[in-house]
């Protein structure tokens, strides 16, 4: 492809892969001024986040197998015209609860970009680019949360925050032309592929059969999952234990965000002289040691907000590095069921998320402490994960004559 429809592929899959992330990002301050307007609490409101993960985890299972039998286009039309009717709906939510079903139908239309996204690079590139396209989609990606907390805390001061949810509408139907009409379709229907039950639970099953994907993608979604306690964590952590304005929240959110950008960025340099499995199991100590370190600061109640905010930007920076890699070699072994495989990481991503995002709500104590004791959590069995494999790994190769490639 010439270089421009390599950049504007690029900038469609970034796009529908950040659409979900933004419908997180830009409502989070929002959360004081709905918990007022609903006449409930930050946990309540806080519960529209999980509902949204555990849509995104169950709907990639389902878009999945749809977009290898459909061809990918068709089906992220149809989600993407959901997510705009759901977001438009929110809007519109007369009380918390109905906020949290349509926040969870908002995620079932948003999650087809993630999918198809991944499905795409799988489809469209060499595997030995994908992993430094993964980045670049990265830097895309990055930009939402860096500018949506921004957008929500200033459309919730100036308009309401009702209005979040008409301009996350009004990016969607522009994300939903821009696929329309700029996005090739990579991969058409295939009809061998059956939608009945039993056959895509045996794909399913073939996918999980693939020890690297199966490593890759849980000590992945793990480490990813530490960035949802935060999350849904940082709205009280920030505005609440701290202080902060929902505009200064904005900003310090966009710091973090930022963390990610640069380690997605930074990773492209350390693939010129590292593996991805060298660079995934180096940084997971790197992250390991800065969760270990927020969590003991808020325990003994010695951490700053600046020290916090450094210590989740190193959080940030190194899963920034961790996720193109442990996504680009989950996705490595398959060509055929790139969609399956795609969904299923997606979703264990997702659902470990919402996990994560309702563990803190539920042990929410008016203290730092669950935000960051989960985040201290997932990041050690992320870690513990990637050591094991790469020992049986190792123990493997001293014993046999046939050598894996690394990845």
């Amino acid at each position: 492809m010439t270089k421009k429809q390599y950049r504007t592929i690029i900038l469609v899959l970034g796009a529908l892969a950040a659409l979900g992330p933004f419908a997180i990002d830009m409502y989070l301050p929002g959360f004081p001024a709905i918990a007022k307007d609903l006449k409930t609490d930050i946990a309540h409101v806080g519960l529209s986040l999980t509902s949204y993960f555990i849509g995104i985890a169950a709907g990639q299972l389902i878009y999945g197998p749809l977009i290898d039998r459909f061809g990918r286009k068709k089906p992220l039309i149809i989600g993407l015209s959901i997510f705009v009717l759901a977001s438009l709906g929110c809007a519109l939510a007369p009380s918390v609860e109905w906020l949290i079903g349509l926040r969870l139908l908002l995620a079932l239309g948003g999650c087809v970009g993630m999918v198809a996204s991944r499905a795409m690079v799988r489809d469209l590139f060499p595997l030995k680019d994908i992993p430094n396209v993964f980045s670049t989609l990265m830097l895309v990606m990055g930009v939402a949360p860096i500018i949506a907390p921004t957008i929500g805390g200033y459309v919730t001061a100036h308009l309401g925050w009702q209005y979040i949810f008409v301009v996350l509408a009004t990016i969607a139907a522009a994300v939903l032309f821009a696929v329309a009409r700029l996005l090739p379709e990579s991969r058409g229907a295939d009809a061998s592929i059956s939608l009945k039950p039993r056959f895509i639970l045996r794909d399913f099953s073939l996918v999980f059969r693939e020890r690297t994907f199966l490593t890759y993608a849980i000590s992945g979604s793990l480490a990813a999952a530490g960035m949802f306690a935060y999350i849904s964590g940082s709205p009280f952590v920030f505005m609440e234990h701290f202080g902060l304005t929902d505009t200064q929240y904005g900003i310090a959110f966009a710091m973090n965000a930022a963390g990610y950008i640069i380690g997605s960025q930074f990773n492209r340099l350390l693939l010129r002289r590292n593996t991805s499995k060298q660079i995934t199991l180096r940084v997971g100590f790197i992250q390991f040691a800065a969760a270990i370190a927020i969590v003991f600061g808020s325990v003994t109640g010695n951490l700053s907000a600046i020290g916090t905010l450094a210590l989740l930007f190193t959080f940030m920076f190194s899963l920034g590095i961790i996720n193109p890699n442990a996504s680009a070699l989950a996705m490595s072994p398959f060509t055929k069921n790139a969609g399956s495989a795609s969904a299923i990481l997606g979703s264990l991503q997702m659902g470990t998320g919402a996990l994560a995002s309702a563990l803190v709500s539920y042990l929410h104590n008016r203290t730092m402490v669950p935000m960051t004791g989960v985040m201290a959590l997932l990041t050690t069995l992320s870690l513990i994960v990637l050591v094991g494999y790469h020992f049986i790994s190792r123990k493997a190769l001293a014993t046999s004559p046939v050598y894996e490639i690394e990845h």
